[in-house]
């Protein structure tokens, strides 16, 4: 690790020229050299909490895998869940918007879990939170329990989870096996050799059906590169590299066809095999697609329906209340139709919403039987012996690598530089043609003036456009593979600096050598290099501006909106319109910052200085010292430029810095869930049991139910007929109607002392339509039907 002495930066500092803003401007450059190489080493793979068994020995490490990690064993991890919950403020007003309500469910290695339900019904905000990756938001509320093999939920488990997002992002001009080879390397720093990382490499291309593209550009909506099915199974196949015990992946069939969705969805179901337990969200799968998993959760507007198997099962489930699936028609059709809200007219939105509730109660009653029914073994926990453990990838590897990777991404990127090599090409000639071959008459003054200023603004505005427009991508790419440890901030960013040089100062050549000549600028070797030199310069300060908005905002939209918009304010104060002994006091600040500015300076001391021009007046410019004095760059060197350009360009790099630092993803916390009710019924004896979490409490005595705390109504049992009575609002049915509550209350028959079956839901094909004067009630206004499991 490169060390720094503080106090010998300090004075370096110090006795660089110039004050006030220079002098900050250096400061922060400096700053930034300390950050980037004293900055933090990654955690990429940390240690797995085991339990040992009697007589084992706790060294802190744990064994490695003796064949590749491709192939080798993963830990196998259960995944419980118990009332997630996740609500909304809204802006507007007071009102809560519920995403999830008291959502319960497992996940156990081997098997494939598929999230279905309609659009908007919480599939994937369930995922992000199982996963850890729902966004931090300041009007989000979460609550609930996450546990891993029975231990409750840590911030560790992010280490032992893939998460494949919706949207695949690499590296354009990368192959596939190029992409994996470089994760590899990142990540798997214990394996030494290359020809075992190769053979790692080469298993997970085997593994996910890559072979055949092995050597293809990845490409993107500009370059043509692999098929959309190959992306979502790189993507698999990256965050595999890791050897995860979890597997998360957020709709990984949209935007394929069924052939290629069938071909995901397999390799989903073969990693299931392999021992890790999968997660995924879908929204409506083919019938061969919903044959390959093995468990599903049904969601609809945030609330569970179903979890379960996922074959027979929720078919005979649903058909015990009138919902039969017809022949020859796909299951998960019948389900997405019977848990979804038909908003074709009033009467079957509330009837729909009817059907809806009365499900979603009934399968409440229902879990909170089995919940947690099946304590997690042991073994389970101890399987993770196998596992192997990472070690941390040191600051020069990391920059050795992704500045190789940076390279090759800038220098493979045909389309962008074809487009900017045409562009300077272009513009030089434009500008060449309307200044060709200035004289030294008293008029050519104010078109050297015109013209180099024009050259400052086109450098700086085609290094911003290409960097503002490339950069937000690449940033969602870096946040993911920093959220997994790949690597740290100071290595990728230097990186990316230094690997950009090359491309970043060619095309501002090209354009001074293509212009230079044809308006005739002061002849001279020296003066045309120190041209070429200032717009370079400029052209990586413009670059560096670029980083610093995509790293502000969060889109390449608002990116290209905002960059041009300050490159406006720098062009305005860039000495050309506006002198700077004018400037009002409160401006005089942006000059000293403005790009523009430094760079046209720059360009008339190198022009103008030991020119002669023609003179028919007294009153007349004679020579170029005189035309500096007008713009107020009477007693500026060259150099002064140069270091003014370059404070710029590593202020704007420490900028850089620390926003990306600063606007790391963040995630929402869970919280613990309010205390629940989760009842269990004793056929026996036909009292109700405590159970962990309760508000209520039984009398055992006089099977009395009393309520110690809330808002719940008490409830009592008449000891003699065994019956529930109600102290309030009793009628001779023994139910409370939609206006006095929203709850209905089930009654016992005192002879067989059983529940009686209640009131099934609407059938779909037995929907009544209602007066065309009714007002439909809204969700939360319908009486909800409590439906009992016959078992």
């Amino acid at each position: 690790m490169v060390k720094f002495d503080r106090k010998r930066v300090g004075q370096t500092v110090m006795s660089l020229g110039g004050n006030g803003v220079g002098q900050v401007l250096v400061a922060v450059a400096a700053a930034l050299l300390v950050r980037l190489f004293s900055g933090p080493e990654p955690a990429l793979l940390p240690d797995y909490d085991i339990e040992l068994e009697d007589g084992e020995k706790e060294d802190g490490d744990i064994e490695l895998c003796e064949e590749p990690p491709a192939s080798g064993k993963v830990m196998p991890v259960t995944i419980r869940w118990c009332n997630i919950s996740c609500s909304l403020s809204e802006k507007s007003s007071e009102s809560v918007r519920w995403l999830l309500k008291n959502v319960s469910g497992e996940a156990k290695p081997g098997r494939l879990l598929a999230i279905m339900g309609p659009s908007g019904s919480g599939k994937t905000t369930l995922l992000n939170i199982l996963a850890g990756q729902l966004a931090a938001s300041p009007r989000l509320h979460l609550s609930g329990i996450i546990d891993f093999n029975g231990k409750a939920d840590s911030n560790k488990r992010a280490y032992r989870l893939a998460y494949v997002r919706q949207e695949d992002l690499f590296f354009s001009q990368l192959t596939v096996r190029e992409t994996l080879t470089l994760a590899a390397e990142l990540q798997l720093t214990e394996i030494s050799s290359v020809e075992e990382r190769e053979e790692y490499v080469n298993n997970l291309l085997l593994k996910l059906g890559l072979v055949n593209c092995a050597e293809s550009c990845v490409g993107d909506a500009r370059v043509r590169g692999i098929s959309g099915g190959e992306k979502k199974r790189l993507s698999l196949a990256c965050e595999l590299i890791a050897s995860p015990s979890v597997i998360f992946a957020d709709e990984p069939t949209t935007g394929l066809d069924a052939f290629q969705a069938e071909k995901v969805v397999e390799t989903l179901q073969q990693l299931a095999k392999d021992g890790h337990t999968v997660i995924c969200s879908i929204h409506q799968p083919r019938g061969s697609v919903y044959s390959k998993f093995d468990d599903i959760i049904l969601l609809t507007e945030g609330a569970l329906v179903y979890a379960g198997p996922a074959h027979e099962e929720p078919l005979e489930y649903f058909s015990k209340f009138g919902y039969n699936c017809p022949d020859h028609v796909n299951p998960a059709e019948f389900l997405a139709d019977l848990i979804s809200i038909d908003y074709s007219s009033a009467d079957s939105v509330y009837f729909s919403q009817k059907r809806i509730c009365g499900l979603v109660e009934s399968f409440s009653r229902y879990s909170s039987t089995i919940l947690y029914a099946n304590p997690i073994e042991k073994k389970q926990v101890l399987a993770g012996k196998n596992f192997r453990k990472s070690k941390k990838g040191g600051w020069w590897r990391q920059f050795c690598l992704l500045l190789n990777r940076a390279w090759m991404q800038a220098s493979r990127d045909g389309p962008t530089n074809k487009v900017r090599a045409r562009m300077s090409i272009a513009s030089a000639i434009i500008f060449g043609s309307v200044f060709w071959r200035m004289g030294r008459s008293q008029t050519s003054i104010q078109d050297r003036m015109g013209l180099l200023q024009v050259a400052a603004i086109n450098t700086a505005m085609a290094a911003l456009t290409k960097t503002v427009g490339v950069f937000p991508k690449e940033r969602a790419i870096v946040d993911r593979e920093r959220a997994k440890g790949s690597y740290t901030l100071g290595p990728y960013l230097l990186s990316k600096l230094l690997a950009e040089i090359p491309i970043g100062a060619a095309f501002p050549l090209v354009f001074g050598a293509i212009l230079y000549p044809m308006a005739r600028l002061n002849p001279s070797v020296s003066r045309f290099g120190k041209f070429c030199t200032i717009v370079t310069v400029e052209s990586f300060a413009a670059s560096a501006m670029g980083l610093t908005v995509g790293a502000m905002v969060p889109s390449t939209e608002a990116a290209m909106a905002v960059g041009p918009s300050l490159m406006t304010v720098f062009i305005v104060f860039g000495g050309y319109y506006v002198n700077a002994d004018n400037t009002p006091i409160i401006f005089r600040w942006i000059p000293s910052v403005s790009l523009i500015r430094w760079a046209f300076q720059g360009l008339c001391i190198n022009e103008f200085k030991g020119l002669q021009f023609d003179c028919q007046h007294s009153f007349d410019v004679q020579t170029g010292e005189q035309a500096l004095e007008r713009l107020s760059f009477g007693g500026s060197r060259i150099r002064d430029t140069l270091i003014a350009q370059s404070r710029i360009l590593l202020f704007l790099y420490y900028t850089t810095y620390l926003l990306l630092e600063k606007n790391k993803p963040k995630y929402q916390q869970l919280e613990p869930p309010p205390k629940l009710l989760i009842e269990t019924f004793d056929s026996d004896n036909l009292h109700q049991t405590e159970h962990e979490g309760d508000l209520e409490t039984f009398d055992d005595d006089n099977l009395d139910k009393t309520q110690p705390e809330g808002d719940l109504q008490m409830e009592t049992f008449d000891n003699e007929n065994l019956e529930k009575t109600q102290p309030v609002g009793t009628n001779e049915n023994l139910e409370k109607n939609q206006a006095e509550g929203d709850l209905q209350i089930n009654s016992f028959d005192k002879n067989n002392m059983e529940k009686p079956q209640p009131e099934e839901p609407p059938s779909l094909d037995k929907v009544e339509s209602k007066d065309d004067n009714t007002e439909t009630p809204q969700i939360d206004q319908i009486r909800p039907f409590i439906l009992e499991d016959e078992g």
